[in-house]
């Protein structure tokens, strides 16, 4: 029984785009205690594979975390998985502010410790004793009080792109590390003070909340459902809203749009910015904030280091990286001394610009896809001395002029224009499903490597 992804990132994008269908983006969480997560997990995949539901899923012994992307015609057979379990019955599904079809492009379900890295240990205080939770409305309402102190539970480049005004926005990179930064901060508004916090969808302020009221606070707040589910909120109600900017989230958009005010700046020139991006070297990945213009100067690098190693041939590119941990740590790695224009820690409030009809949405969340192709078919053999490769046609047709592309883990991503080339042993234009087709490669191939049209 499948129980992974079998399809590569670029291969799901096609299918996607190929399908025409809406997908929403959307996440929830749930503490329960699951006693087999192995096996939770297990049936979870089974039953969202079918639904061809994608997403990045965290289970553990203490509950559920997850962000996903699900087919709208599929929504309520999607909910009736969950139904399936009394502690997701009624669970509520955080809608995305901006959906996108490409939000997520594989389906990740993975066993963890803890469904947040929250590094406390959870025995010695009672978990289920949370703050009061919050409607926007409410959350708008207390922000206005002289008493209140509102906390920012995300990390520095979360908060960089935007954040409540007045908003404590600690320098840290990992959830873990600002639960003691702020209760050293507080320690003497432990009575005096309202204690409201907020992250991006509630989850992390499910276990903050209660953490700082075992350590005495006693008037504790959250927002309930984090910013996600404040912005829908106000667009429901009416209301103003207190959130200034964007809200990062940790899918292929990296941000959705919540006002248009843009208060931070593109890390290589300083020019008001809101983007991110992570930096093209395969070596780097650093996750920073860049402009347009930037993007094409610098080709989606951070620095011109790394702009000089994506031009290296690829086998040098694999040698320099071999070693280091990469991909994973995408998410953590949002500081550098290349980033001259780089803000962390106390943020002001101060709008620097305000963002244009066309930025409302994210122009090409796809960063690694950055043409659309259609696969062709596979690689079946390389005569090294004549310099040709051999294909077979799967899918579509091929002919004479069409720019193709040949993909693998060795080869990357190398483009030609077909200008020649012997189907079943006779040269010709045309080249249907289920032809060998061979023709000149200037480069070595594998069978790993799979054949695409560009159609773009």
């Amino acid at each position: 029984m499948q129980l992974y992804n079998t399809l590569s990132a670029e291969e799901r994008a096609i299918m996607i785009d190929d399908a025409g269908k809406q997908r929403l983006t959307l996440s929830f969480y749930a503490y329960a205690k699951i006693q087999d997560p192995k096996k939770f997990r297990d049936d979870l995949f089974v039953a969202w594979n079918k639904l061809d539901a994608l997403g990045r899923i965290y289970v553990a012994n203490e509950g559920i975390n997850a962000q996903m992307s699900i087919p709208e015609e599929n929504l309520e057979a999607f909910r009736e998985t969950l139904e399936v379990y009394d502690f997701m019955k009624g669970i509520r599904l955080n809608e995305a502010v901006e959906h996108d079809d490409h939000s997520f492009l594989k389906l990740t379900i993975k066993v963890r410790d803890k469904i947040v890295a929250d590094g406390l240990n959870d025995e010695t205080f009672d978990v289920t004793d949370i703050g009061v939770h919050l409607k926007a409305k409410e959350f708008n309402q207390i922000l206005d009080d002289p008493n209140t102190i509102v906390v920012d539970f995300r990390n520095h480049y979360e908060s960089e792109v935007g954040h409540f005004k007045n908003a404590i926005t600690p320098d840290v990179e990992t959830f873990r590390e600002s639960l003691p930064i702020i209760n050293e901060q507080l320690q003497n508004h432990k009575e005096d003070k309202n204690l409201v916090m907020y992250c991006t969808g509630g989850i992390r302020c499910e276990k903050a909340s209660a953490y700082f009221k075992h350590q005495g606070f006693k008037n504790v707040y959250q927002l309930e459902g984090g910013i996600i589910n404040y912005a829908k909120q106000l667009k429901e109600e009416g209301l103003e809203s207190k959130f200034i900017g964007k809200n990062f989230v940790f899918d292929n958009r990296l941000g959705e749009r919540i006002t248009e005010d843009i208060i931070s700046q593109c890390h290589q020139c300083g020019k008001p910015c809101d983007n991110h991006t992570n930096c093209e070297n395969d070596g780097c990945h650093l996750l920073f904030i860049q402009c347009d213009e930037c993007k094409a100067t610098m080709e989606n690098c951070c620095s011109t280091e790394c702009l000089d190693i994506i031009h290296l041939p690829l086998v040098d590119q694999v040698r320099l990286r071999t070693g280091k941990q990469v991909g994973n740590k995408v998410f953590r790695k949002g500081k550098s001394e290349n980033l001259k224009f780089k803000h962390s820690g106390e943020l002001a409030d101060t709008v620097l610009a305000a963002a244009e009809k066309s930025e409302a949405k994210p122009a090409d969340i796809r960063q690694k896809i950055k043409v659309k192709k259609a696969l062709l078919g596979k690689a079946e053999h390389y005569y090294v001395k004549a310099k040709v490769g051999q294909f077979t046609v799967e899918n579509q047709t091929l002919q004479i002029g069409d720019k193709i592309l040949i993909s693998g883990p060795t080869t990357g991503e190398q483009e030609l224009v077909l200008d020649k080339m012997i189907v079943n042993g006779v040269e010709t234009t045309t080249a249907n499903i289920g032809d060998k087709v061979t023709f000149e490669v200037p480069f070595r191939i594998r069978l790993s490597d799979k054949l695409y049209k560009i159609v773009n």
